[in-house]
């Protein structure tokens, strides 16, 4: 596939990611905050189903080997460390980098801040890549997985991961039903509880008014 077919292509998949999160309505603020502070759980959900989802079709096509794995490297310092400030950063903005572009889209003028912080960081990155390498360089074990270690071939792995995934998934729903979770106009903000019918507020600086 030439240059032309892989930019349509990452196009095309663009659009049906940012139309699955806006249905979804995993790009809310209050949906992402809500799962931060463990009162919604929708944003894990739907996660862990893409998780799961992407685990079946690697499996099959590795199994027939039509694709070869790219795992990136085990490195314990960039992994904590990126981890915690992207974590952080999700935590107080109520957006990621993929969601941050859906809210820009469905209107959340916020967003484009956070796209703007995003932008300004990677640049930075950019320019002190070699400082800041230097300080996270450590425990890199290499490009490993599971299946190195195991004595399982990985399609095995990850089929038996992704049932894993679909169980903790269907206790969660049964736990806690997604219609119950999502609040007023979709938005995940609740007065009270979760679940407890009571009318919502407006997401914690969304610019977007609550529909009726």
């Amino acid at each position: 596939m030439g240059i032309l077919g892989l930019v349509i292509l990452g196009l095309v998949m663009g659009l049906v990611f940012g139309v699955a999160l806006e249905k979804s309505r995993v790009m809310e603020p209050g949906i992402i905050v809500g799962q931060f502070q463990f009162r919604t759980f929708i944003m894990l959900k739907m996660f862990l189903t893409a998780t799961a989802t992407g685990l079946v079709v690697l499996a099959v096509l590795y199994g027939f080997g039509w694709v070869e794995l790219g795992p990136k490297a085990m490195a314990v310092g960039p992994v904590l460390v990126g981890g915690l400030i992207l974590g952080a950063g999700i935590a107080l903005s109520g957006a990621c980098p993929g969601t941050a572009l859906a809210q820009a889209g469905a209107g959340y003028r916020d967003a484009l801040f956070i796209i703007a912080g995003g932008v300004f960081g990677a640049m930075a990155y950019g320019y002190f890549k070699a400082e800041i390498d230097g300080l996270l360089a450590m425990g890199d074990y290499g490009k490993i997985t599971l299946a190195d270690v195991l004595p399982v071939p990985f399609w095995v792995l990850a089929l038996a991961f992704a049932a894993l995934l679909v169980a903790v998934i269907v206790a969660l729903e049964t736990w806690r039903p997604w219609r119950s979770e999502m609040g007023p106009g979709g938005t995940g903000v609740w007065d009270g509880e979760p679940g407890t019918g009571r009318a919502g507020k407006h997401p914690a600086g969304g610019t977007r008014p609550i529909e009726a």
